[in-house]
């Protein structure tokens, strides 16, 4: 499992927070929360928009086991996945707003890109190099021994 920040809660409450928040994210497309959870909220959640593009039974039950309701895991499958179809990440955004009143955290919104009554207006998906045919082996190491630099030969040192 990777490494999440702990958010100052034991894991399993964590995980329950985290599971609920992305559910959230997917049924209301923008929530309010702290910028720490923001950041960890964004992580899973683009893995989730991922599976639905994947569209596998395994990816479905992979991310069943993760959301909460049948709902908000059939957006992921249908509307997410297509309205994501052509975007390679970078599916959600973090919109710093206000300082919270009551203990002064630093709060945010995080959204999805490319939806009705967004926040911001998001940068289209940066183009796809053009892909270069692979070089056979001969080929390769022949050009690698031609652009290598010259060995150094042992001898006296220049002064």
């Amino acid at each position: 499992m990777t490494k999440f920040r702990k958010l100052g809660r034991p894991t399993g409450h964590r995980m329950s927070m985290l599971r609920t928040m992305v559910s959230q994210l997917v049924k209301h497309e923008r929530i309010e929360t702290t910028v720490a959870k923001a950041k960890e909220v964004r992580r899973l959640a683009d893995n989730m928009v991922q599976l639905g593009k994947e569209g596998s039974l395994c990816a479905a039950r992979c991310a069943a086991s993760f959301v909460r309701g049948d709902d908000v895991l059939h957006k992921l499958f249908t509307e997410l996945a297509y309205r994501y179809k052509d975007r390679a990440g970078g599916y959600t955004r973090l919109l710093r707003t206000r300082i919270r009143v009551g203990d002064a955290a630093p709060m945010a919104y995080i959204e999805f890109i490319d939806r009705e009554n967004e926040l911001r207006q998001s940068k289209p998906p940066a183009p796809q190099p053009p892909q270069r045919a692979p070089l056979d082996p001969w080929t390769r190491s022949h050009l690698t021994r031609q652009f290598a630099p010259p060995k150094e030969e042992k001898g006296e040192p220049d002064m």
